[in-house]
């Protein structure tokens, strides 16, 4: 069985600005019903469960999806989870840590997805912004952030290996949603206290490219320090 995971954009392509929404959340679903993104100008952070798209805008208020809400950047796919266990009281860095030697896949993508009780949790979510667009550098200086001591509810997480850094973020890339859906976002850093883990491996990319889009298709990335931006922006 082949396991797909379709990204539309790149996360590149945030860094200079270009956050015009180029693809629909309905057409989106067609691909998966799993999944994280953000709206058009950086319009919140998003997550989708179950098939169920959800968004946590810039105020930290956490909606329901349009099919017609439009995105520059999403990954996606069909959840088909093993069970990795069962982990208890580990840092952000520990648990990710923890999940690189455990599964053991540095050279491909993957998703991990953990139900069960988190503490210090801290999130961010930004502001729509409207054209012409703010730089992710600039985006990030503005975002939000959220902490709460204890929820519960699921960290939802890609993983992109070094080589595709720029297409994706490198390493691990994770949102959050609480359960009663007080807190939720772009993950900035956490403690597990006890969770359900499961892992999926991709062997498929399916990267979808803006091609009508004619800011993407003449935009000269080699101007922008898409590394240093990046890393900036995810931390």
């Amino acid at each position: 069985m082949t396991e797909i995971l379709y990204q539309h954009g790149t996360l590149a392509l945030l860094v200079p600005g270009l956050l015009t929404g180029t693809i629909s959340m309905q057409s989106l679903l067609q691909h998966g019903d799993t999944g994280i993104g953000t709206g058009e100008g950086l319009d919140g952070e998003l997550i989708i469960l179950d098939g169920q798209p959800y968004q946590i805008n810039g105020q930290g208020q956490i909606q329901t999806v349009a099919k017609t809400f439009t995105m520059p950047f999403a990954d996606i796919h069909w959840a088909h989870y093993q069970p990795l266990g069962t982990l208890q009281n580990l840092t952000s860095t520990q648990l990710y840590q923890h999940l690189t030697h455990q599964i053991q896949a540095p050279n491909v993508f993957y998703s991990v997805k953990i139900q069960g009780q988190f503490q210090q949790l801290k999130t961010r979510s930004v502001n729509r912004s409207e054209p012409p667009y703010a730089t992710l550098t600039q985006a990030a200086q503005a975002q939000h952030v959220f902490q709460a001591p204890q929820a519960t509810g699921t960290l939802l997480s890609y993983y992109a290996p070094q080589l595709f850094h720029g297409a994706a973020v490198a390493g691990y890339h994770s949102h959050f949603l609480a359960a009663d859906h007080s807190i939720g976002g772009h993950v900035l850093d956490f403690s597990l206290v006890s969770g359900q883990v499961e892992f999926q491996i991709f062997d498929t990319l399916q990267q979808h490219f803006p091609i009508d889009n004619s800011d993407y298709m003449q935009h000269d990335f080699a101007a922008d320090e898409l590394d240093h931006a990046i890393r900036k922006a995810e931390s």
